[in-house]
C-alpha cells in the first residue's frame, strides 16, 4: 500500500502539535495515528535530506528536521486544515460530515458532537490500515463513523456512500483537502460533478487547489510526490475554478491565497515563534463553495 503522503501529512501535524505551545492547526491525536517507529523513521529521512531542502544548511539533525518541518511539509497541511475546519464550524446545519480520500485525518476523533455523521471516504487498503491503527490505539471517535473503502474515480463510491446512511436530503460538507493535485482536470470535474449529483441545496465542499504561480515549496512538494508514486498533475487558475464549480451548480462564498492564509491562520503562532515563523505555501489557494442551483 502507498500511503507515504499520508503518513508524511500525518506525521507533519504531530511534530507541528508536539514541538509547540501555540498552533495553527492543533491535531493531538496525529501522533497517535502514527507508530513509534513510522514516526523515528520519517524523522531521520527529512533530517537527513536537509540538502535537498536548505543547500547549505549548518546545524543539528534536530535543527534540521525542524527547518524542513516548518518550511516544507508542515504550512501547507496546517493551512488547508484551518481554513477547512474553520469553514465547517461556520457551515450552519450540516449534520453530514464527508471525508474525501480521508487518509489519516483525525477529525472524527477531535469532533465530539455526537449529532455529526462522519463518514471517511478512501482506498479499500487504506480504509483497512486506518481501522487496524485506531483499534490497535484504542482510538475511538465520540461522533458517528462510516468508514467507505472505494476508488472515488468510479462511480460506485456514490453507490457506497448512499449505502452507509448518507441523506441526499440533508445538508452536508465534503472536505477535498489535498485531492484536486493527483487528479487530471477532467478526473477532478468528474468527482465535483458526483458529489453535486448527490448533495442538495446549501451543501458545501472545501478544497485547496494548486495555482499556476507557485513557490519553492510547491516546487519541493511536486517533486517529493513524484518520489512517492502519486505525481501531481494539474494547476487552476481562479477564472478556470469558478467555470468549474458553476457548471455543476458551485457557488464561491470564499476564496484565500497564501497571503492571506498567512495572516489569518499564522499571525498568532508567528506572534509566539518568531524564531520559527511560518508562512502558507505560495500557488496554493483555498476555495470554499456552496451547492446553490
Amino acid at each position: 500500500m502507498d500511503n507515504m503522503t499520508a503518513l508524511v501529512s500525518a506525521f507533519a501535524r504531530a511534530h507541528h502539535y508536539k514541538n509547540n505551545s501555540t498552533h495553527v492547526f492543533a491535531d493531538p491525536f496525529a501522533q497517535k495515528i502514527l507508530t513509534d517507529e513510522e514516526y523515528m523513521s520519517i524523522s531521520q529521512n527529512m533530517s537527513q535530506g536537509i540538502s535537498f531542502f536548505a543547500p547549505g544548511f549548518a546545524g543539528t539533525p534536530e535543527e534540521a528536521l525542524r527547518f524542513i518541518v516548518d518550511h516544507q511539509l508542515a504550512p501547507s497541511v496546517l493551512a488547508r486544515s484551518a481554513f477547512c475546519e474553520k469553514a465547517l464550524a461556520n457551515a450552519n446545519g450540516c449534520a453530514q460530515v464527508v471525508l474525501y480520500a480521508s487518509g489519516y485525518d483525525t477529525f472524527s476523533l477531535r469532533h465530539n458532537d455526537t449529532h455529526t455523521m462522519v463518514f471517511e471516504l478512501d482506498q479499500p487498503s487504506m480504509i483497512e490500515d486506518k481501522k487496524q491503527r485506531l483499534a490497535q490505539r484504542e482510538l475511538k471517535p465520540v461522533c458517528h463513523v462510516e468508514f467507505i473503502g472505494c476508488d472515488l474515480s468510479q462511480p460506485s463510491w456514490k453507490e457506497a456512500l448512499l449505502k452507509a446512511g448518507f441523506q441526499p436530503t440533508q445538508a452536508s460538507f465534503g472536505s477535498l483537502l489535498g485531492i484536486s493535485y493527483y487528479l487530471s482536470k477532467d478526473d477532478f470535474k468528474n468527482l465535483v460533478n458526483a458529489i453535486s449529483s448527490i448533495a442538495c441545496n446549501g451543501s458545501f465542499i472545501c478544497f485547496d487547489y494548486p495555482q499556476y504561480e507557485d513557490g519553492k515549496e510547491s516546487q519541493n512538494n511536486r517533486q517529493l510526490a513524484a518520489a512517492a508514486g502519486e505525481p501531481m498533475k494539474a494547476k487552476y487558475s481562479h477564472g478556470e475554478l469558478k467555470s468549474l464549480l458553476q457548471e455543476a451548480g458551485f457557488k464561491i462564498v470564499k476564496h484565500m491565497d497564501a497571503s492571506e492564509a498567512t495572516d489569518v491562520f499564522f499571525r498568532e503562532y508567528n506572534a509566539a515563534n518568531a524564531m520559527h515563523a511560518m508562512a502558507a505555501p505560495k500557488g496554493v489557494g483555498y476555495c470554499l463553495a456552496i451547492r446553490q442551483a
